[in-house]
């Protein structure tokens, strides 16, 4: 781990300890947020901390043509209960995602200069949201950032009003990128739900490579 300022470049990933934190300090500037995805890294801090910014090994991902859709949720997809837009309201996705309450954490990591930030990121065409709605409400949806040159979409965050409105959002995602031949969905580090989604991990080594 590595203490970085402003002007300063990434460290090596190698240079990342046992729990990925590779480099601290510098900032969210567009150019940096381009710089870090584009080398597989990116920014996770609470209030109060310096920006921490993280090459975790190994790597979770969910390849688009491996997402699990179990028969409840076959269910919920011919039922029609949910539409799905793209990038109509990214704000209020990832407002959601800062403001929802999850188990066993207290505040949230989607500080306001994050969400700062990554609104800047979608004004500039890098930073994309999936809107799930339910009776005309916006009920779930995720954002992330989609590295178009690369194939690849780096998930951030999820939000859910509505039982299975997340997964609805990301198994929609999933099923649109594997039409645009993507190579796979970042999901940066092991979460339980991801796994029964279809995440799997693999070795940062091979994550970076389908960066390349």
């Amino acid at each position: 781990m590595v203490y970085i300022t402003s002007d300063q470049p990434f460290p090596d990933y190698r240079h990342a300890d046992e729990d990925g934190l590779l480099a601290v300090g510098a900032d969210l500037s567009l150019s940096r947020l381009k710089d870090a995805y584009a080398k597989g890294i990116f920014p996770w801090y609470n209030d109060g901390q310096p920006v921490l910014w993280w090459s975790p090994d190994p790597r979770m991902v969910l390849f688009p043509e491996e997402v699990h859709v179990s028969k409840s949720m076959r269910n919920v997809f011919n039922q029609g209960h949910f539409t799905v837009t793209y990038n109509t309201c990214f704000t209020d996705v990832i407002l959601n995602c800062k403001r929802i309450k999850r188990g066993g954490q207290h505040g949230t990591w989607i500080t306001n200069q994050m969400v700062e930030a990554y609104i800047k990121l979608h004004e500039e065409g890098l930073a994309e949201s999936v809107e799930v709605w339910q009776d005309a409400k916006l009920v779930g949806g995720l954002y992330g950032i989609n590295l178009a040159d690369k194939k690849v979409f780096c998930g951030e965050s999820m939000f859910s009003h509505a039982s299975n409105a997340s997964k609805f959002a990301l198994i929609t995602l999933a099923r649109k990128l594997q039409k645009l031949d993507y190579k796979l969905i970042d999901c940066q580090v092991y979460n339980e739900h991801l796994d029964r989604m279809g995440a799997r991990e693999i070795p940062r080594e091979t994550f970076l490579e389908f960066l390349k």
